[in-house]
Order: structure tokens, then sequence, then C-alpha cells
């Protein structure tokens, strides 16, 4: 696969994930903190915050009372996502599902933990296009071809975004996200 640079910004843009939750001027350029987390280990909580970020600047092609957020495979950093309310009401409930592509039936998002990398990416390419947003826990290369990738560090949380992923998609991120990335390699 050929990935193509946009308006300057090469195809995976390395996003902030506290600058995409707050989207403020004095969040730009930090990690997410990963805080104490009694729940799925150290970095359960900066991945709920971050998955939460990233749904509330998605938009759907048809709107949605309720975003149904599956996960496949092993989270090993997903304990506290899912069940919680975004800022306009809408309910984020999860959905533990197999990691196979006939699984994701009726998944608006779906959260992709620990898995061979040919697996995530049978899961990627089975909701592409079909207005699923897809976030990958395990992929250090971002070769999943998910639309958001996380990447753990020793102090924080970030993620990248896939942008030929994002367009293909049929979601709209919130070009706010996008005016706050920066390049990351």
């Amino acid at each position: 696969m050929v990935y193509r640079p946009i308006t300057g910004m090469n195809t995976f843009t390395r996003l902030s994930a506290a600058c995409a939750a707050t989207l403020s001027v004095a969040a730009l350029g930090a990690d997410m903190p990963l805080g104490s987390s009694p729940v799925g280990g150290p970095y359960a909580g900066a991945v709920a915050r971050t998955v939460r970020a990233i749904l509330e600047y998605s938009r759907w092609p048809q709107p949605r009372s309720a975003l149904v957020l599956c996960v496949a495979g092993n989270a090993q950093h997903g304990a506290q996502i899912g069940n919680q309310r975004l800022s306009d009401g809408r309910q984020v409930v999860r959905r533990n599902v197999a990691a196979q592509p006939a699984a994701l039936a009726g998944c608006d998002a779906v959260y992709i933990g620990s898995i061979p990398l040919a697996a995530q990416r049978q899961l990627t390419s089975a909701v592409r296009g079909r207005g699923v947003l897809t976030i990958a826990e395990n992929d250090p290369g971002s070769s999943s071809e998910a639309m958001f990738t996380l990447t753990f560090k020793p102090a924080g949380l970030s993620f990248r975004m896939n942008i030929d992923a994002v367009s293909r998609s049929g979601l709209r991120v919130d070009p706010r996200v996008l005016r706050v990335a920066k390049s990351g390699g």
C-alpha cells in the first residue's frame, strides 16, 4: 500500500491525545498523562480518555443515539473503555467480540487489542468504507491500517492517525484535531 502525504503532513500524523481531548492551546504537544489507575494497569485510564476523545471528535454518516464500541482480542490496556457518556449525551456501549470479521456486525467503533498483525488487517479490511472507526492498541509500526494506533511511552500515551484510513471510512474527524496535529515518525 502506498501512503501519500496530505497537505504537507505525513500520512500517519501523530496527535497528542491530550490535544484531541481538550483541544486547548495549553495542551498542544502534550501526551496524555498516565495518572493512577486501580483497574487495568498504568495505561488503562489514559487509554479510556484517549478513546473517548477520539469518539467525541468523530462523526458518523448517520446520527447515533448510542455508539457500540466493540473490543476485539486481548485489550491489555482497555479495561476502562466503553460504558460511558460523551459530552453530547450519547452513550458508549462496550461489547467484547471475537477477533473475527464476522463478529463486527453492529459495531460503530472497533478497539483492536493484542492480536497478530494479519488478524488486525482482516478486521480493519472488513469494516473499511462501512463507517466504523478503528483503533489499534498493539501496532507500533502502524501497519494494521487502523484509523488510529496508540503509542505507549513510559510517561504517557499518544496516538497516530492514518489519514488515508479516515478518508476511506466514511467518518468525519473534526478538523480541529488535524489542526493540533504534529508530524510523527
